[in-house]
């Protein structure tokens, strides 16, 4: 009979294995079905924040410019983390892990801080909007008010990451039916104040915004969790299930949320997803609706970092890491980390797809059948060739937008994949066997 995982006595030297094997490979035994697999990821991605998001393009797009926006945006994000999912799938692996294979032992520790860092950022962005939903739907307006609420929701985050992948998925069964019921009632509200969707069709743009930079912030609302999506799918049974988790979380949940927080912006001329609620008289529902959503979804980005931080301290427990940083999250919060997503999110679309390319490329010219135990293969300190090419991809990225020209994410990853590739293909050449 296979062990449980939670009650097993794998050690790594003195330290017991936590059950979530956050830098080693995950055993057979610790595998999850499809569905398990599909809550956790669809409960990140079906995320109130995402709406803010969609909230703040909407004004600058007229409807059918809008459903362009997102649907390249979401086909973009979906088609990358998909490959990420499966190639997570298939190496067993978390993302920061996998990088030391790309980047080196010690180069992978960029990967961490970033990977890591940002994921702390969209905390923080989560426990603002809790506080500042939560001072909006009762007037509760003190800053002690909102600091109460912003830390008592973060400790019931930080429990149910430190749980584990079934705590998150446990979670998310409760709270992603939720947040879609939210969503529906906010199109379907909306809807009804412009007369249908003729009238939504009929509304006109009241700003502008370059097409690049909107489907950039499309990207970035889950291109930092999306690439590391192996962190979840390196639990799945086989490549195809993690592949169809990754689709159906990240083009349509991640997707649909974005369009639903646009079209209520849209129909109130009003970016601020928060007055949009209030203005349709959901405040006080929708505050119980979004506590559901924002607590699995946080959970998940807790694990995020907690994984990370196993990663680049070298432990074999995450707990430690998600506790600081939620932490470091909370504080964010406190001092408004929240009033600059769009900023936030259009350096995240720029700069973590090339990383993601890097690990892709690198695992596509070498390790297509798996990577080697380290007792057989032991990555080098500092792959230089590597970091060479995520440092040109990501300025290539962020060099075609400032001057308007292609989509800056989709420019970084390819780029990064595509020069990968012929570094590996190079050093084969060159290198005597």
């Amino acid at each position: 009979m296979t062990a449980d995982p939670r009650t097993s006595s794998e050690r790594v030297g003195n330290a017991p294995v936590d059950p979530d094997y956050p830098v080693m490979p995950v055993p057979p035994h610790a595998r999850k079905s499809l569905v398990s697999l599909l809550f956790v990821l669809c409960g990140f991605t079906v995320f109130t924040p995402t709406m803010l998001a969609g909230a703040a393009l909407a004004p600058n797009f007229t409807a059918a410019g809008l459903v362009g926006v997102i649907a390249a945006g979401s086909l973009i994000l979906g088609t990358y983390v998909a490959v990420m999912g499966w190639v997570g799938s298939r190496t067993r692996l978390t993302t920061v892990v996998m990088a030391r294979y790309g980047f080196g032992t010690r180069g992978a520790k960029l990967a961490s801080l970033l990977l890591g860092g940002t994921q702390i950022g969209w905390y923080g962005v989560t426990i603002g909007t809790i506080g500042d939903l939560t001072a909006t739907a009762t007037g509760w307006d003190s800053f002690a008010a909102r600091a109460s609420i912003m830390v008592l929701t973060s400790a019931l985050m930080c429990a149910t990451a430190c749980y584990g992948f079934r705590g998150m998925a446990l979670a998310s069964m409760v709270s992603t039916p939720l947040i879609v019921v939210l969503a529906f009632w906010v199109l379907s509200r909306s809807l009804d104040e412009v007369g249908g969707w003729s009238g939504f069709a009929a509304i006109e743009p009241s700003g502008s915004l370059a097409t690049s930079v909107a489907i950039t912030t499309v990207v970035g609302t889950f291109i930092s969790a999306g690439t590391q999506a192996p962190n979840w799918t390196r639990f799945a049974r086989t490549g195809r299930q993690a592949v169809w988790a990754c689709v159906a979380a990240f083009v349509l949940g991640n997707g649909l949320m974005v369009f639903f927080g646009a079209v209520g912006a849209l129909t109130f001329q009003q970016a601020d997803f928060v007055l949009v609620l209030y203005n349709l008289g959901l405040v006080g529902w929708g505050l119980v609706l979004l506590f559901g959503n924002l607590w699995t979804s946080n959970a998940d980005t807790a694990y995020a970092f907690g994984v990370a931080g196993a990663e680049l301290f070298e432990r074999p427990t995450k707990t430690p890491f998600v506790i600081g940083g939620t932490i470091i999250g909370t504080v964010l919060a406190l001092v408004g980390v929240q009033n600059h997503l769009i900023t936030y999110l259009g350096l995240l679309g720029t700069f973590i797809p090339p990383l993601g390319g890097v690990i892709i490329g690198d695992f596509l010219a070498r390790w297509r059948g798996g990577v080697p135990d380290r007792d057989v293969y032991t990555p080098p300190t500092v792959r230089w060739e590597n970091l060479a090419v995520y440092a040109v991809a990501g300025l290539a990225a962020w060099g075609t937008g400032e001057i308007g020209w292609g989509i800056p994410p989709l420019t970084g990853v390819l780029l990064a994949v595509g020069l990968t590739l012929a570094v590996s293909r190079l050093q084969r050449v060159t290198t005597p066997a």
